[in-house]
């Protein structure tokens, strides 16, 4: 599908307000959590994928189904963090998007989110719509002899 010509990796700034701190003056640990979904609803709609507009016309929306975090070093009050989202594999009922936040060229925390479409009403997984799919940059070939 030649028509596709996203970059690969969504980057989004994100600064550090006090709220997001702890009482050590780092970035509470549970707050990257909230990072990654700011840049990936914003990687949507860099996409042209309107997650309201679907949950009305289509009657489904995205959970996360499951994320692994690792911590690296902490950001701080002030910090301005490049928050990157990233397909890395799909299915017809869910996507897996790599992440990471980074202070320059310092990796701060990195992850893998995995988001599932689901009915809105009875929360049971339901088939992503045809033009989420068609939206979605295509992923990487795998080298032969490699399988997910």
């Amino acid at each position: 599908m030649s028509e596709r010509t996203h970059p690969a990796t969504f980057t989004w700034p994100v600064r550090v307000y006090w709220e997001d701190t702890d009482a050590g003056g780092i970035v509470f640990y549970a707050n990257y959590l909230k990072f990654f979904e700011r840049a990936r609803t914003e990687w949507l709609r860099a996409l042209g994928i309107d997650q309201h507009a679907l949950r009305e016309t289509t009657g489904g929306m995205f959970v996360v189904s499951a994320a692994d975090i690792r911590y690296h070093r902490p950001a701080r009050l002030d910090d301005v963090l490049a928050v990157s989202a990233e397909l890395s594999a799909s299915s017809r009922a869910s996507l897996t998007i790599a992440q990471t936040a980074t202070l320059g060229e310092h990796l701060l925390c990195q992850g893998n989110v995995h988001i599932a479409w689901v009915d809105a009403v009875t929360l049971h997984p339901a088939r992503l719509p045809e033009a989420v799919l068609r939206a979605l940059p295509a992923l990487p070939a795998l080298p032969p002899g490699n399988s997910p």
